[in-house]
């Protein structure tokens, strides 16, 4: 053989190695997060609906349970994409000739998105909806008992879904693109609808996050409150101490004498209540054994990093405003190549990086925050050991849907200046001035508002209760009337 035909099979051979390389790598990353979701999931579950008499409902639960856990990893792999693919091109910009990072690569980042990609698409249009009906199946009238024939009713109903999906996309797509050339391209399924119909998805997982992530933002500091010891001032744990244990002094006594009183009892309630009381009773009394570091340092070290998070982020996001009226570079678009570790993405160097990472984390955060407390969505709340295989499925597709418009979420507000891989960049709203432009505003706007009305009143009525104004029976200046209730006690 001659040296040029040695020169291709070395080539080839080492495109291979890196092929198998990347494959190895990412079912190892994979694998890790499938373990970690098993984990959670198994904590949230029912255990009742797993240790039943019948085994076909045992059974059918196990699977969904199974299909759920790899949704659940799908949606933490997108959480963690774009600070992965961030911190990996500092990496390469710091340390570009060592050779224990040469597996860290723009072959391998660019992968791991068309997976996400490719797995989300999977997850959101196949496997939950499967899983659904497949726990909520019986079988076809007559037809023999037993998993199979669920799975065959669990498929005539997916397939009449998915038929019901491409007729409303299609019929969208005419609406609002009437092109014939468009129309004739959803008939390409792989490589035109399903990239088509997941940017609708998106698009609304988009929305969504524009509206739980400002009020996340502003729960933060409640949330955050509730977990921390607050300093004397603003905190009596010796009175809440008291209260719960007259108030479960008095449901025991209850629960003994049953016969005491003429109004019929739920006892199962009660029990509820004292095992409530108790559990809070022992979260009182840690808190209270915190020391004076913990006290006087830790929550209002807290406050002052979600405060100078959530303003950093309407700061970025203001300016990103102006960048969208002064210069067409600042639309979010996405990269063809991966040409990581050749230049930074951040103005600042590895420290801007880190804070694009952080915020992207705690943007995220407060998304979830946000979506279990806002009223339309907080009946799906997960509770430890007594939430339902329909519920567990409602929480894989929702959190699925938040993480996998994340990356396009931080890039349109200007969070980071990554551009999106793979099919990620191939949105068409993204390319609209007023979308993107709106999208900025309102985010800065709702998230303005929400700060200053839930801060403003969390400090004010953290100030009347440190004081006793709202034990006082006559109104004060300035000050809401206490309730009857309160001033009786």
């Amino acid at each position: 053989m001659e040296a040029a035909d040695y020169e291709v099979l070395s080539v080839r051979e080492q495109l291979f190695h890196e092929r198998v390389r990347e494959c190895i790598i990412s079912t190892l990353l994979f694998a890790t997060l499938y373990i970690l979701c098993h984990i959670a999931l198994t904590h949230f579950k029912k255990p009742a609906e797993f240790t039943t008499v019948d085994d076909e409902d045992a059974t059918v639960n196990k699977i969904a349970l199974e299909l759920c856990t790899f949704t659940l990893a799908v949606a933490l792999g997108a959480v963690l994409l774009l600070p992965f693919s961030i911190i990996s091109n500092e990496v390469l910009l710091s340390l570009p000739r060592n050779y224990y990072i040469q597996w860290l690569n723009g072959s391998l980042i660019h992968g791991l998105w068309n997976f996400v990609f490719l797995f989300s698409n999977l997850s959101l249009i196949f496997l939950m909806p499967f899983a659904y009906f497949f726990t909520e199946s019986e079988g076809f009238a007559g037809s023999r008992k037993g998993v199979l024939g669920r799975v065959y009713e669990t498929v005539v109903m997916l397939m009449l879904l998915t038929l019901l999906v491409l007729g409303m996309v299609w019929v969208a797509s005419a609406i609002v693109d009437n092109n014939k050339a468009s129309r004739e391209s959803l008939y390409d399924f792989w490589e035109y609808y399903l990239p088509y119909l997941y940017s609708c998805i998106s698009f609304l997982g988009v929305l969504l996050l524009l509206v739980c992530t400002p009020l996340g933002l502003a729960r933060m500091f409640s949330v955050t409150g509730k977990l921390l010891v607050k300093p004397r001032l603003l905190e009596d744990l010796e009175e809440q101490l008291h209260c719960s244990a007259f108030e479960e002094a008095a449901l025991t006594r209850r629960i003994c004498n049953p016969t005491s009183c003429w109004l019929h009892l739920d006892m199962e309630l009660l029990h509820r209540q004292v095992l409530a009381l108790q559990t809070q009773r022992v979260l009182l009394e840690k808190r209270q054994k915190a020391s004076a570091w913990q006290r006087n340092l830790g929550y209002p070290l807290a406050m002052l990093c979600l405060l100078v998070l959530t303003g950093l982020s309407v700061l970025i996001v203001a300016i990103h405003i102006l960048e969208l009226l002064i210069d067409e570079a600042a639309m979010p678009r996405g990269m063809q190549d991966a040409s990581l570790g050749q230049v930074s993405f951040s103005k600042l160097g590895s420290f801007g990086a880190v804070i694009q990472v952080v915020l992207i984390f705690y943007l995220m955060v407060s998304s979830v925050v946000g979506f279990y407390s806002s009223p339309f969505f907080r009946s799906l709340r997960p509770r430890w050991h007594d939430t339902a295989m329909t519920q567990i499925i409602g929480n894989c597709v929702c959190l699925l849907v938040l993480s996998s418009a994340l990356p396009v979420f931080s890039r349109t507000l200007g969070l980071t200046r990554f551009d999106l891989l793979g099919d990620f960049g191939r949105f068409n709203w993204l390319g609209n001035f007023y979308i993107v432009f709106l999208y900025n505003a309102a985010f800065a706007g709702l998230t303005t508002l929400c700060l200053v009305k839930t801060f403003t009143a969390a400090v004010r009525a953290e100030l009347i209760r440190a004081f006793g104004l709202d034990r006082l029976p006559l109104p004060v200046s300035g000050f809401p009337r206490a309730s009857r209730k309160t001033q009786h006690q």
